[in-house]
């Protein structure tokens, strides 16, 4: 049974459910998330067995410190007395746009981001000079 399933006896007293201390964590402890125009969400949370599963999506996609926000949003969740586990998932800007086999230019649409060439390089061919 999940946080949200659930009214657990802290909430009966009014007090805050896990599932909104993390929230309310999330956004007072790491504004650089929303700064650089990133977005967090708690996907899931298990009072029972202390698992909590939080997305990062938007400017975090793709961004080469995300692994370090990760890291950092791990370390600090995993503290927490009533949390065991803590997962962060980044979801790679790549499989949203068809991954790096995915033609650059569809029908004219350049879909790499920016217009600036392929995932790390310019990808320009073989007869490229």
């Amino acid at each position: 049974m999940t946080d949200s399933d659930a009214v657990s006896d802290a909430e009966a007293d009014g007090e805050p459910s896990l599932r909104e201390r993390v929230e309310t964590w999330l956004s007072r402890e790491m504004p650089i998330i929303q700064m650089h125009g990133g977005t967090s969400a708690v996907r899931e949370v298990d009072s029972e067995t202390g698992e909590v599963i939080i997305e990062l999506g938007g400017g975090c996609k793709g961004c080469s410190v995300s692994d370090v926000t990760t890291g950092n949003i791990e370390a600090e969740l995993i503290k927490w007395p009533e949390i065991d586990e803590v997962t962060v998932r980044v979801p790679d800007a790549r499989e949203q746009l068809g991954g790096p086999d995915q033609a650059e230019s569809i029908m004219g649409v350049d879909r790499t981001e920016g217009g600036r060439g392929d995932w790390g390089s310019s990808n320009p061919g073989k007869d490229h000079l």
